[in-house]
């Protein structure tokens, strides 16, 4: 996603639900991750969004949001923060979580 097109208030302003993975190319844990979120999209499909954020890239999101260990995964709807996790986490909770916010 390009984000000098939608700003990422856009993007969270969302009323499904919104994964941000805030995670950084040197980080081990943020690769592991990858496949992960691949598999909670497909289980998810149009119900919620996953957007990965370099928080190396973007330190000023980063900031704003407090994150300070990578990966750290955000759930936005319509602008709030719903959920939050540093670390790793497995699909089945990521789809749970997203499930939930997405109203199923």
């Amino acid at each position: 996603m390009n984000m000098a097109k939608t700003s990422f208030n856009d993007i969270i302003a969302s009323d499904i639900p919104v994964l941000v993975d805030f995670s950084a190319e040197w980080c081990g844990p943020c690769k592991a991750m990858a496949p992960i979120l691949r598999e909670v999209a497909g289980k998810v499909g149009d119900k919620a969004r996953i957007v990965k954020i370099d928080v190396d890239r973007n330190p000023a999101v980063a900031e704003r949001f407090k994150v300070q260990a990578v990966p750290t995964l955000i759930v936005f709807q319509n602008g709030q923060v719903k959920w939050r996790q540093a670390g790793m986490q497995s699909a089945q909770q990521l789809t749970n979580v997203l499930n939930g916010f997405a109203g199923n």
